[in-house]
């Protein structure tokens, strides 16, 4: 099985060892336009059918012929390829890529691809954004047509940076390419034809998520639910997020901890228990809005829902009892980092017991804020904190 990647050149712009592939074929599988790009094939060619994930049973059906895949560019740089091979031992398929769209809008821009970010948003929401708006940085993101470029516009123009340049480029290295600019805040193309992948300058005076862990609460909706800014700075530094791992983050609330742990890196994943609906469904669009929608949210109270499989790290912010610490310590594999806050002077007692039991540390946690006391001003104290933080 051959995954053929194919720019917009068409036959021209295949390698030797791509054509040869092609000739060899018994049957040629890809989407309307990828087929019409070589209208001199010489065996069977097969529409893939929308959305994508309808073709893979398809493709399987022809193991042990000489199939080939039509895909758009480097099919491993947010393209089909993972998406096929996942379902393929190694020896059952090769790849021949072609330009990637990245390579070839940084070519017509004269940008370097390592110092831009590229992005591919044909099915992911234009929030993934968020995290990367700031004024002098430079993206690169391929949507899924004229119509998504335009929402990328609004997009920016919503999020305060109607100002960033936009550099809409469409079938690059075909005969059909065109390079046009515009601002976003008076974007108005109409004729933009897919494939599209638009560069970004970041202009503008809208807020800048910060990169570092406590972000202020503000960014957060929230009933009062939330982990507050310098105890979720705290927290975030005893959880210890490291690229690719899983955090259940219990008692969610406003989902600010599993956000925050997501942003740390992108290959990082999180599930979020919350009991209340309502605040379930606040965690969701608070991760939606600031680009990490890839927080998974239950609805149930723990210990009775917990996720299958076994978490890196597990924070507590809700819900603690002995029951749940039980079962977390029965479930959680060696080198796992379970960290919990308390209020209550319930909860501290029982983050005592285990901190007696099982090791870790104990911190206590007290603010104060300043605030108006007549003509002057005086130290208002929080709610102390107390946590818990150990390694299984």
């Amino acid at each position: 099985m051959t995954i053929l990647g194919i720019g917009e050149d068409g036959a021209d712009g295949l390698s030797v060892a791509a054509r040869a592939a092609l000739d060899a074929a018994e049957r040629v599988m890809g989407a309307r336009r990828h087929l019409a790009l070589l209208p001199g094939l010489r065996c069977e060619a097969v529409e893939w059918p929308v959305p994508f994930a309808e073709g893979i049973p398809l493709l399987l059906a022809e193991r042990g012929r000489r199939v080939v895949l039509l895909v758009s560019g480097d099919p491993f740089w947010f393209g089909a390829g993972t998406s096929v091979t996942r379902h393929l031992a190694s020896d059952e398929w090769i790849a021949h890529p072609a330009p990637s769209s990245f390579g070839l809008a940084a070519a017509r821009l004269g940008w370097a691809l390592e110092e831009t970010l590229c992005l591919g948003l044909h099915a992911a929401p234009l929030s993934r954004l968020r995290p990367h708006l700031a004024p002098g940085q430079r993206l690169l993101v391929l949507v899924r047509d004229g119509a998504a470029a335009a929402d990328l516009a609004r997009y920016l123009v919503e999020t305060g940076f109607g100002r960033s340049m936009l550099h809409v480029l469409e079938a690059l290295g075909g005969a059909r390419e065109r390079v046009r600019h515009i601002e976003a805040g008076v974007y108005g193309l109409q004729d933009v034809a897919h494939p599209v992948a638009v560069g970004v300058e970041v202009r503008g005076e809208g807020q800048v998520l910060p990169a570092s862990s406590g972000r202020a609460d503000a960014w957060f909706a929230s009933d009062g639910q939330l982990t507050k800014q310098p105890v979720r700075a705290l927290t975030l530094s005893a959880l210890a997020p490291r690229p690719g791992e899983l955090l259940w983050d219990i008692g969610a609330g406003s989902g600010s901890i599993g956000i925050e742990w997501l942003l740390a890196h992108p290959a990082n994943r999180a599930v979020a228990i919350e009991a209340d609906p309502a605040r379930a469904d606040r965690a969701r669009t608070n991760a939606a809005t600031l680009g990490a929608d890839r927080l998974e949210v239950h609805t149930g109270r723990a210990p009775d829902l917990l996720p299958e499989g076994a978490p890196d790290a597990v924070f507590v912010g809700g819900g603690l009892s002995k029951a749940l610490l039980e079962a977390l310590w029965a479930r959680l594999p060696a080198g796992a980092r379970l960290v919990a806050n308390a209020v209550t002077l319930e909860s501290e007692a029982l983050l005592a017991q285990w901190q007696c039991r099982v090791g870790g540390s104990l911190l206590r946690i007290e603010l104060a804020d300043a605030v108006p006391l007549g003509n002057r001003h005086g130290w208002k104290a929080r709610y102390p904190v107390v946590q818990w933080s150990v390694v299984r």
